[in-house]
């Protein structure tokens, strides 16, 4: 990225971190994550812009309670304490490499991936990615801080989901799992998810029901990820890969929510290359884990009617053209689901992709 480009992204970071990580109870903060999309994808002359518009919908920063300190354990998971966790991880990537901080933390994370709905490590994903491209800009880390804060905060286990990691803090997981079928496709891992019953809530009321759902254990056993650190960073590949390719037929059982099916793995997948190859594999289970829970939470049980579905963009240009369309029309999550298929479509040159762009195009509101 160009530094004029960089800079313009390091500005919409500044006004960001003065906002909160969530504003209107209990909505995430996705101004970081669209304006490092936009920036990404060619758009920066559109960041200010969109930024004036977003920030009048969010909250100020809230105030801190007390510093974390050794007993961080205890701090898990605690929203009160994010203002705490962003003056932790400030601190921490300021007396050490942003790198050093991130191995050491994403495991202690990595167990509680549900945080906010999957936004915790979707906005990592987002900030790893601008430091991995533009270098180590002062505010490209400060946003690494405030997404691994808010991931910390909001930090949220999945039920059935096993510990990932050496160091996850202890009650992680809820127990091993139940190996599935081996050599099982993300896409026929993810055709084989069990839906609960009842969708009705919001992903607080969901998420405890994947405890009693008939199958759930299989589910998350399915892939099992074994080998060199390459083989669980092409099963994150193909789990993205086929979760963008699932929206463009289920994405009518809850068009923003499935979104992060797909956004989740895709900023895990970002986040590879700048950890320790030890944690690609556990890194590879989490992925599969959130988008297994988002599944099963709300996806419909069959697919749209073929003629429901738009036509599939094709050409060179059609990555870039789907993507000034999301730009256009506004949502953050349409422009992140935009930027994540233009990298499944760079990946496989398949139409549908694109297609799926258009879908969260068509079935999310725009902005008012």
């Amino acid at each position: 990225m160009a530094s004029d480009t960089a800079g313009i992204l390091d500005e919409a970071y500044q006004r960001l971190h003065e906002t909160g990580p969530e504003f209107d109870g209990w909505l995430s903060n996705h101004g970081p994550m669209a304006a490092e999309a936009m920036a990404r994808h060619g758009h920066a002359e559109d960041v200010t812009a969109w930024v004036d518009g977003y920030v009048r919908r969010l909250a100020d920063f809230p105030r801190g309670t007390g510093a974390i300190g050794p007993d961080w354990h205890e701090a898990l998971g605690d929203p009160r304490r994010v203002a705490d966790w962003t003056a932790f991880f400030c601190r921490e990537t300021a007396g050490q490499p942003w790198r050093q901080v991130l191995g050491t933390w994403w495991p202690r994370l990595l167990p509680g991936v549900a945080a906010a709905a999957t936004h915790g490590v979707i906005r990592v994903g987002h900030a790893v990615r601008a430091l991995l491209a533009d270098g180590d800009h002062p505010d490209h880390v400060t946003e690494l801080a405030h997404g691994l804060a808010y991931w910390a905060a909001r930090w949220q286990p999945i039920p059935g989901a096993q510990a990932h990691g050496p160091t996850a803090p202890p009650g992680a997981g809820t127990g091993p799992r139940s190996p599935g079928p081996p050599g099982l496709t993300a896409a026929a891992a993810l055709a084989a998810v069990p839906r609960i019953a009842d969708q009705s809530g919001g992903i607080r009321d969901r998420l405890p029901r994947l405890a009693g759902l008939a199958g759930w254990p299989a589910a998350l056993g399915a892939p099992l990820i074994q080998g060199p650190p390459e083989q669980a960073r092409s099963w994150v590949t193909e789990l993205a890969d086929a979760a963008v390719f699932r929206y463009l037929r289920y994405s009518q059982g809850n068009a923003v929510m499935l979104v992060h099916s797909a956004t989740a793995p895709t900023a895990i997948l970002r986040t590879l290359p700048a950890l320790d190859q030890e944690l690609w594999a556990p890194s590879a289970a989490a992925a599969w884990d959130a988008a297994a829970a988002l599944t099963a939470i709300y996806a419909p049980p069959a697919p749209a009617p073929p003629q429901a579905l738009p036509a599939a963009p094709s050409g060179p240009g059609a990555a870039d053209e789907t993507f000034a369309r999301a730009v256009e029309h506004g949502d953050e999550h349409v422009i992140k689901f935009a930027d994540t298929a233009a990298d499944v479509y760079t990946r496989t040159a398949d139409p549908a992709a694109m297609a799926a762009s258009v879908r969260a195009i068509e079935l999310i509101s725009r902005p008012e």
